[in-house]
């Protein structure tokens, strides 16, 4: 497994974060949160996935959802998923299928190489998560993100 290490210390004594307001300051923590989970798995992989593709790849995990699905539940460009999809099927990672009764409509999965890549990938996000409670103490992650997790009233 590879060793995931953080900077959490650089970050917290850095004043400039101190005068963020709540939108930048998520901003700034998922950045290096997602920038230190990707180095982690590219330090452990020779499959570079992107964290478009991880997104895609949590969204399809195990299901076999239909790509216009994927379109509508993914928060990127249907062209940019298109492209996304179309990599992760030659890095072996995901499988297109036709849908039944449907000539039109394709479907996408994992396949199991790219079921194993997910689930090394959660070992390591859970590792990060663990590496953050040790920082600031596991009650604090855990009311983060009960927080986060709260219906906030906001959604467009």
């Amino acid at each position: 497994m590879a060793k995931i290490v953080i900077g959490v210390n650089r970050l917290s004594s850095n004043v400039e974060l101190q005068n963020l307001d709540l939108i930048d300051l998520l901003s700034e923590r998922h950045s290096l949160l997602r920038k230190i989970s990707e180095q982690a798995w590219n330090n452990q992989s020779d499959i570079y996935i992107s964290n478009s593709e991880w997104y895609i790849m949590a969204r399809i995990y195990k299901k076999r959802p239909t790509i216009s699905y994927v379109n509508k539940n993914v928060e990127i460009s249907r062209q940019a998923i298109h492209k996304f999809i179309k990599q992760l099927e030659a890095k072996g990672l995901i499988e297109i299928h036709n849908v039944e009764n449907n000539k039109k409509e394709k479907c996408v999965q994992l396949t199991a190489l790219g079921e194993a890549c997910y689930e090394k990938n959660e070992a390591l996000k859970a590792q990060l998560e663990q590496k953050v409670a040790e920082k600031i103490g596991a009650e604090q992650v855990k009311l983060l993100k009960d927080l986060l997790a709260l219906e906030w009233g906001i959604e467009s």
